[in-house]
């Protein structure tokens, strides 16, 4: 039996709505309100989650520090969302492999650009770990997805699993290629 946790009172004071959490948890705001209602109880790995989501001590300075070091990288970087790929932040190296302004893509999911070896990556990281913690950084090759706006090269490609300041990760992508003279 997963003990009790006075989820309703965690939640209020680290001033998060049941739908940010909901989002965080990969489950549905009416699941958050039955879990602080008690009419539906917790497993084991989900009580585990809010614990390690709660134990976060939100800093949006560090959030902002990962940001600028990502938008004043000279490597074509970007940092997503590790659930949802949505954009948070992308460097100028990056913005110059893009038809399209970074501006118009933040906040959205990048997933829809993604490359068959990008997604056959996607599919694996279950297994692998990656959620678990088992497995902190993925490298493996990609080929191009061609699309014009958001163009992905052939080449290396690294995934880094980070914990972003409200206990929600975030997935720094970098991609190794040549880039022309």
């Amino acid at each position: 039996m997963v003990p009790t946790l006075p989820l309703r009172h965690l939640r209020r004071l680290a001033g998060m709505k049941q739908s940010h959490l909901a989002d965080l948890m990969g489950v549905t705001q009416p699941t958050v309100s039955r879990w602080e209602n008690g009419s539906l109880p917790l497993t084991l790995e989900q009580a585990r989650a809010l614990q390690a989501i709660f134990a976060a001590r939100p800093d949006p300075a560090q959030d902002a520090a990962l940001k600028r070091l990502v938008e004043t990288s000279t490597s074509p970087v970007h940092l997503i969302c590790d659930r949802t790929h949505r954009l948070l932040a992308a460097s100028r190296a990056r913005a110059a492999d893009w038809r399209a302004s970074i501006d118009d893509y933040l906040g959205r999911s990048l997933l829809v650009y993604a490359s068959d070896e990008i997604l056959a990556a996607e599919a694996r990281l279950k297994e692998l770990g990656w959620y678990d913690g088992e497995l902190g950084s993925l490298a493996f090759d990609t080929g191009a997805n061609g699309d014009p706006d958001i163009p992905i090269r052939p080449g290396p490609m690294l995934w880094e699993r980070v914990r972003l300041s409200d206990g929600s990760a975030g997935r720094l992508v970098t991609s190794f290629y040549d880039r022309p003279a």
